[in-house]
C-alpha cells in the first residue's frame, strides 16, 4: 500500500507538471517574436504570473508538486535498489522493460540538476531578488526578458540548457506513458493511444525547449 501511494503521488504530480510544461513552452515561444514585441509581452506575462492571486496559488501547487515528485521518486528508487541488492550473472530485464524505465532515477538526477540551476538563474533572481538587480522595461515591469535573453546569449548556458532536454524528453515519454497505468487506467486501446501521445508530447517538449535558446542566441 505504501509503495502504491508513493507511485500514485509520483504519477499525479508528474501529470500536473506535464500540463505546466505546456504553458511554460507556450510562454517561451514569445521569445521567438521580434524583440520590440516580445520584450513587452514577455514582461507583462511574467508580471501577471507574479501578481495574480489565482496564479500565485497555482505556483505554490507547482512548487509542492516538484518537491513531492522528487522526494517520492527518490524514495521509490532507493526502495527498488534495496529490494534487488544482488546483480545476477544473467539479467533479462531488457526483455521486460526499456532502458529508460530501468534508469528513471539516473535520468531524474540530471533533470533535478537542471531545475536547480534554472531556478537559481531565474526564480531566485526575479522572485527573491538574489544576485544582480533586475531592471524594468518602458512599462515599469521587471525586465524578465532581459534576464532570459542575456542567459540565452551565453553559449555555455544555451548548450547546457538544450543538452538537458534530452533526458527531459526520455523522462516525459516514459513518465506520461506509465502514469495512467499507475493511477489504474488499463483500457488497452486507451493505453495504446496514450503511448503514441507520449511520444509526440515528449518530442514537442524536448525539441521546443531545446531549440528556442539557440534561436534566441542567433537572433
Amino acid at each position: 500500500m505504501d509503495l502504491f501511494f508513493r507511485k500514485g503521488v509520483i504519477a499525479s504530480t508528474g501529470l500536473f507538471l506535464c500540463l505546466f510544461l505546456i504553458v511554460h513552452l507556450s510562454a517561451n515561444c514569445i521569445l521567438l517574436l521580434p524583440e520590440d514585441i516580445s520584450r513587452e509581452l514577455y514582461n507583462s506575462y511574467s508580471t501577471t504570473l507574479r501578481e495574480n492571486l489565482l496564479i500565485k496559488l497555482v505556483a505554490y501547487i507547482l512548487y509542492l508538486s516538484i518537491i513531492l515528485h522528487v522526494v517520492y521518486a527518490l524514495l521509490v528508487t532507493i526502495r527498488n535498489r534495496k529490494s534487488t541488492p544482488i546483480k545476477y550473472a544473467v539479467n533479462h530485464s531488457n526483455e521486460n522493460s526499456s532502458w529508460t524505465s530501468q534508469n528513471m532515477g539516473f535520468i531524474g538526477f540530471f533533470i533535478l540538476l537542471f531545475i536547480v540551476i534554472h531556478l537559481a538563474n531565474f526564480w531566485a533572481r526575479i522572485k527573491l531578488g538574489m544576485g544582480e538587480e533586475v531592471g524594468t522595461d518602458a512599462l515599469g515591469n521587471l525586465d524578465v526578458y532581459e534576464v532570459t535573453s542575456s542567459l540565452f546569449h551565453n553559449i555555455y548556458y544555451v548548450s547546457f540548457y538544450s543538452l538537458l532536454m534530452i533526458p527531459l524528453g526520455l523522462h516525459l515519454h516514459h513518465g506520461l506513458k506509465s502514469a495512467f497505468k499507475t493511477l489504474g487506467f488499463y483500457h488497452k486501446k486507451g493505453l495504446q493511444a496514450i503511448a503514441k501521445i507520449a511520444v509526440v508530447y515528449a518530442l514537442i517538449m524536448s525539441i521546443g525547449f531545446g531549440i528556442i535558446p539557440f534561436i534566441v542566441y542567433f537572433k
